[in-house]
């Protein structure tokens, strides 16, 4: 980060209460970066490693009234080792060829993002997203973002998108074909998301929030070791 970037000050908003989508009688509420602010992948590591992350050009942290539940979650990748299920992933999933191509729109992956919704979260707020909405959820222009394509052959089983920061990977959105839920490619991606970041060299992979009550995001706290960036502004170790 250059001399520019670390003296910036940057505004900060609070958005609207609502009843939080995790747990239930909660009440949630985001902070988030000033969406005119000029953001940069540098600047945007930065804002992950203070337990921020993106939806689309938006970044954001929760700031919920009395509730600290929501905790960003990285694997440090050099030091994680699968355990037993993770390696029964692998093993399931070895014939998935994985590409990883440049951060564009794609009809295919559009196509396999409403199977993959329609399926798992019929009726949900992603129920009615169309093309234009896909693309302004998965990109930004300031991010500098890959996709990390899974297929069996020439089909399409799984698309990882992910941003790229000078010293991390982040786990954006993954989504795949409903047929080959019984090979876990959501766990999948992951664990080629940490391959990936350890052939680049970066140290972390973000997993956005986790919360110890939410049974659906149960799966990111089996990744060990890992951190969580607690109520007092640090990373804590978790085995």
């Amino acid at each position: 980060m250059d001399s520019h970037e670390r003296g910036r000050r940057m505004q900060i908003y609070l958005g609207a209460t609502e009843p939080c989508p995790y747990l239930e009688g909660r009440t949630a509420r985001n902070a988030f970066i000033d969406p005119e602010a000029p953001l940069s992948p540098t600047l945007y590591g930065r804002l992950l490693a203070l337990g921020l992350r993106r939806s689309g050009g938006i970044v954001y942290r929760p700031m919920c009234p009395g509730c600290n539940a929501c905790e960003s979650l990285r694997i440090p990748v050099d030091v994680f080792r699968p355990r037993r299920r993770h390696r029964r992933c692998l093993r399931a999933g070895e014939h998935l060829a994985a590409h990883v191509l440049p951060g564009d729109y794609h009809d295919e992956h559009y196509e396999l993002f409403r199977r993959y919704v329609d399926a798992r979260h019929p009726g949900g707020g992603m129920s009615t997203i169309g093309p234009a909405d896909y693309a302004g959820f998965a990109f930004a222009p300031w991010c500098d973002t890959e996709l990390m394509e899974l297929r069996d052959g020439d089909r399409l089983v799984a698309v990882a998108i992910t941003d790229r920061t000078p010293d991390a990977l982040s786990a954006v959105y993954t989504f795949f074909d409903p047929a080959y839920g019984h090979l876990g490619p959501g766990t999948l991606a992951i664990l080629r998301q940490i391959r990936r970041a350890q052939g680049l060299g970066r140290p972390w992979l973000y997993l956005g929030y986790w919360i110890a009550e939410a049974p659906t995001m149960c799966y990111k706290s089996g990744f060990t070791p890992h951190e969580r960036f607690g109520p007092d502004g640090d990373w804590h170790r978790h085995e």
